[in-house]
């Protein structure tokens, strides 16, 4: 276990995460904000198995994990803390990333994992800042995000052709 909310074990993904994995993965609702088209079986394999050999690499900087429900141990989605390249600078950023298996939608998991996860990159991973980037047409993340993190800027996402919120959040330090 990395670490649990309530109502859920943040863990490593595993081989046999493959079929709900890949149903997230090619569902066109869950895709269609994503920037990602929808991949065949093998490509989600191919994917499961890279994410998986990013674990043992050393000073790691991508990580996706697998989000279970503590009550059934069923696997819901993926979350990510990862190093992404932002704005037309290319800029390195630390990048927050939560996906839901369709089917878990509206059980207010979203807004259970975000705080856990700040959280997590906080303390544990001892990051300062994390961004998330958001298509604006995707109001069901924009409203899991703005509790929690800061909006920065509206902005053209040149690669995705979309236009995008970007939000921030910075670590507090608790030195008095």
């Amino acid at each position: 276990m990395i670490f649990e909310t309530p109502r859920l074990i943040i863990r490593l993904l595993r081989k046999e995460d493959i079929l709900p994995f890949h149903e997230m993965q090619t569902d066109p609702e869950v895709m269609k904000y994503t920037g990602t088209p929808a991949k065949s079986r093998k490509e989600n394999e191919e994917d499961l198995d890279y994410v998986i050999s990013c674990y043992s690499i050393a000073h790691n900087d991508f990580w996706i994990w697998a989000v279970e429900r503590k009550t059934d141990h069923a696997f819901i989605g993926t979350c990510a803390i990862v190093k992404t390249e932002v704005g037309q600078f290319g800029k390195q950023e630390d990048e927050l990333g939560l996906r839901l298996l369709r089917k878990h939608w509206g059980n207010g998991y979203g807004k259970e994992l975000i705080p856990a996860m700040l959280d997590y990159a906080f303390r544990k991973m001892n990051i300062t800042e994390i961004i998330a980037e958001v298509d604006q047409r995707n109001m069901g993340s924009v409203k899991i995000l703005e509790p929690f993190m800061t909006f920065e800027k509206a902005y053209f996402n040149e690669k995705d052709k979309t236009n995008d919120n970007l939000y921030r959040a910075r670590r507090k330090d608790d030195a008095c």
